[in-house]
């Protein structure tokens, strides 16, 4: 993917359809299936909530010339292993998956969470069972640190791996 032909914008009111557009049950089959309209409006607002808390960044990928949203991309802070860390997820919408957007959408927010730079890791756990979202992780240039075990959504453990990158030059 010519990474021109792709840029982030900030999540507004705007994206709710992108977001019931995302909540399929192919989309979210990795975890947990669809959310219902409730906990889909509460998502929405948590990614409205996201620029103004200061605790991260929701982005709708938008593709280049068509001006199309085929996607989402972003960060939030979360507690990991006693720290406060970002963790990144991403959606690409099934007829624009397998082109590398995802990889590009998820290289350019990770340089966008280095700009804030308030913590030096940046993670992504996808399943062990999704290597689409695995092999994202490694063309965004994250090391995988290994499976884990991880709650995602809220009450849901699934086995996941731990990728990371640094978004600092010396991180502690």
């Amino acid at each position: 993917m010519d990474p021109s032909l792709l840029r982030l914008e900030p999540w507004t009111d705007v994206d709710l359809g992108l977001l019931r557009r995302i909540n399929t049950p192919d989309m979210r089959a990795h975890v947990g299936g669809p959310e219902s309209e409730e906990r889909m409006l509460v998502r929405h607002r948590r990614y409205l909530d996201l620029v103004p808390s200061g605790i991260g960044c929701m982005y709708r990928i938008v593709l280049e010339p068509e001006d199309e949203a085929v996607g989402s991309v972003g960060y939030a802070e979360r507690d990991w292993q006693g720290a406060t860390v970002y963790e990144m997820g991403w959606n690409v919408l099934p007829g624009h998956q397998g082109r590398g957007i995802a990889a590009a959408a998820a290289r350019a927010a990770v340089r966008a969470a280095a700009r804030t730079a308030r913590h030096p890791w940046l993670h992504a756990f996808p399943s062990v069972d999704h290597p689409a979202s695995n092999a994202v992780c490694r063309k965004a240039g994250f090391t995988l640190l290994g499976e884990t075990d991880f709650e995602f959504p809220p009450g849901r453990r699934m086995r996941s791996n731990d990728w990371r990158v640094a978004l600092t030059a010396d991180p502690a």
